[in-house]
């Protein structure tokens, strides 16, 4: 299939995206300086009366800010920019393409900069991708060019790369996975389903048991009764979960082991706060949360207190 937006996006490759960029600053000390802090690096040659720039600083000395650049005349705002990149742009959102993400950057060093060297630059258009589908959505790969000098020297090109895409459409949510019941513990969930939270009670030695078992662990024996939980807990552990991610579920969660009043614990989610509020000794309630018409699940929600 003949991907006609895709050639006329070519026909820019090559053209410029910005002529004659003024750099903002000057390369200076004190930027140098919050750089180095910011990435922890403490390499001598970024400091004193021979200090240099570290290289990786290199699109620094370029961008503009939220005030913009001063172009060739020192007018603020006038940055070079030409109106082929604009263009560029404002085809692919024509298109759809209304989202964009930064992909990879490529620099080479040349010479290193000094405190005091004032930059100047030049943007081409170098390429322009074939259109590509993404987990992201589909769209076109733009990289960008740029040549950096101090005077009639080159010091270091900077190439960038973005993505310009449609966003892929989202998928809907799949269902939460169903517990699995089985004759041992299906007396549990028939009690969450008429919200309440039955704990197993050997009617032999009156050990409370957690989770259901056909038999008790102290003395054996197998007959049993069951007791209703007060709802009232505290986390007695818990690990947040980011991977791997589930498409029914939406990390970071919570999944604590919550020590219930009676002194029997069991896993669950808590609610109520975000999941870096979540703390051993956290006081906790149960409640019950409806997934859909279907599955009714134990939850405890932490108290007010515990968001602040």
């Amino acid at each position: 299939m003949r991907d006609e937006l895709g050639t006329r996006l070519k026909a820019f490759e090559g053209r410029s995206a910005t002529v004659a960029g003024v750099g903002k600053d000057p390369v200076n000390a004190p930027m140098i300086r919050h750089w180095c802090e910011a990435m922890g690096d403490t390499n001598e040659a970024y400091t004193g009366p021979d200090a240099i720039a570290p290289p990786t600083m290199l699109q620094a000395w370029t961008m503009g800010g939220l005030s913009g650049h001063r172009g060739p005349t020192g007018r603020p705002g006038s940055s070079g920019r030409t109106e082929a990149y604009d263009d560029l742009l404002t085809l692919l959102d024509e298109a759809g393409c209304t989202s964009v993400v930064a992909t990879d950057c490529e620099q080479e060093y040349l010479r290193p900069l000094r405190p005091g060297d004032e930059i100047t630059f030049d943007t081409v258009i170098e390429s322009v991708s074939e259109r590509k589908t993404t987990k992201l959505g589909t769209g076109y790969f733009v990289t960008t060019r740029t040549d950096i000098r101090v005077g009639p020297d080159l010091a270091g090109t900077h190439r960038f790369r973005i993505l310009k895409y449609a966003p892929a459409r989202r998928r809907e949510k799949p269902p939460r996975p169903r517990p699995v019941v089985n004759r041992d513990n299906a007396g549990f969930w028939e009690g969450v389903q008429e919200h309440r939270l039955l704990i197993q009670r050997c009617t032999g030695c009156g050990t409370l048991r957690f989770p259901w078992l056909p038999g008790c662990n102290s003395c054996g024996g197998p007959e049993w009764d069951t007791v209703e939980a007060s709802g009232e807990g505290t986390v007695y552990s818990y690990v947040v979960m980011h991977h791997p991610p589930f498409p029914a579920f939406d990390p970071p969660y919570a999944v604590a082991l919550i020590e219930l009043a009676e002194g029997v614990r069991m896993i669950s989610n808590v609610t109520g706060v975000p999941y870096d509020k979540v703390r051993i000794g956290l006081p906790v309630t149960l409640e019950f949360q409806a997934h859909d018409k279907e599955l009714v699940l134990p939850v405890f929600r932490a108290g007010r207190e515990a968001a602040v």
